[in-house]
């Protein structure tokens, strides 16, 4: 299987678990904001986190294809707030420590005003 295949289809496998998220939350409470979104950024920076120290630590090995079928596809397709938070933890252990917050804090800040301008123009 090509890594393009895994990661197509392990993105489509993400956000199909993504919207289920989103219509449970929406059939339990009556809407899906923003607890949908929280649990799945939150299930997807636990569920990332643990596979990354699995794989750090020798318990899981998975090839360049699987591992971009688990970690780009699925858990990129549940939710990309796990990438930024695998990022910033992989420049914590890397010792770059200010790269990891200013990571953050322009990803969160200029990600936020993004979405507030296209909002605004597009209006």
């Amino acid at each position: 299987m090509s890594m393009w295949l895994a990661v197509g289809i392990g993105g489509a496998v993400g956000s199909m678990a993504r919207h289920a998220v989103n219509v449970a939350v929406l059939r339990a409470l009556g809407t899906p904001v923003p607890f949908a979104t929280a649990i799945v950024n939150i299930v997807g920076c636990f569920i990332i986190g643990v596979l990354a120290a699995a794989l750090a630590g020798g318990s899981l090995r998975l090839g360049d294809t699987a591992r971009a079928f688990v970690f780009v596809g699925l858990i990129g397709g549940f939710t990309t707030f796990s990438s930024l938070g695998l990022d910033t933890l992989t420049l914590v252990r890397a010792g770059a420590v200010s790269t990891a917050m200013i990571n953050v804090a322009v990803q969160f800040g200029v990600g936020l005003a993004a979405v507030f301008l296209g909002f605004w123009i597009a209006r």
